[in-house]
């Protein structure tokens, strides 16, 4: 599989991150209706015209490198108890005149696109930590991964045939720093209307 030269075109000219992001948006979001779970390669993504977090990032990530950017993401990773068990998300981070920003593909109205802003990488996480709570308003990040640069992939990640589980794998692999300090144990619920705002989604499943 390649890029065909109307794809090539397209690319080239979201050659910012806002309109990288304007992008991303308007693919419509992958809901994996046939309960397969995927992690598709940019281009099939751009073919399949869906993505979930985790390809969006994938593309976004791609797109950025075709204007001087390096291919970067970061896993962000929720509670795994039973009682307020919660999705990951994937995010591509960038560097824009030493701050840092992040490209997000997302369904709801939270967790998405973030300014080049941020001092570091920390601090950009920090960003996401009170958008990140459940419809019971249990906030559930708890860690986020070391950046992931997608240049020592091996694999051929953009043109890739198949789910790209590699990729998980080093992301799940590599270091993870604690969000909360251990001292914290009884976190405030979101308000009511956070949680009604967080339930707002961009495509119906």
């Amino acid at each position: 599989m390649s890029f065909t030269k109307k794809e090539i075109s397209l690319l080239k000219k979201l050659n910012t991150p806002a309109k990288v992001q304007d992008f991303l948006n308007s693919i419509p979001f992958n809901f994996e209706k046939n309960k397969i779970d995927t992690i598709k390669s940019p281009i099939r993504t751009l073919r399949e015209n869906n993505a979930h977090c985790f390809e969006g990032a994938l593309l976004g990530a791609y797109i950025l490198s075709l204007h001087s950017y390096e291919p970067l993401l970061l896993y962000l990773q929720s509670t795994k108890n039973k009682k307020d068990y919660d999705s990951d998300h994937v995010i591509a981070p960038f560097k824009e005149n030493g701050y840092w920003g992040a490209l997000s593909k997302t369904n709801h109205g939270v967790l998405r696109y973030r300014e080049p802003i941020y001092r570091d990488i920390r601090e950009l996480v920090m960003s996401y930590f009170h958008e990140y709570f459940l419809n019971n308003g249990t906030k559930t990040l708890r860690k986020y991964s070391e950046i992931l640069n997608l240049n020592k992939i091996k694999t051929d990640w953009i043109n890739y045939e198949k789910d790209l589980w590699m990729i998980d794998r080093e992301l799940n692999k590599s270091k993870h720093f604690n969000i909360l300090p251990n001292k914290i144990k009884n976190l405030r619920k979101a308000d009511k209307i956070e949680i009604e705002m967080g339930k707002i989604t961009e495509y119906k499943n």
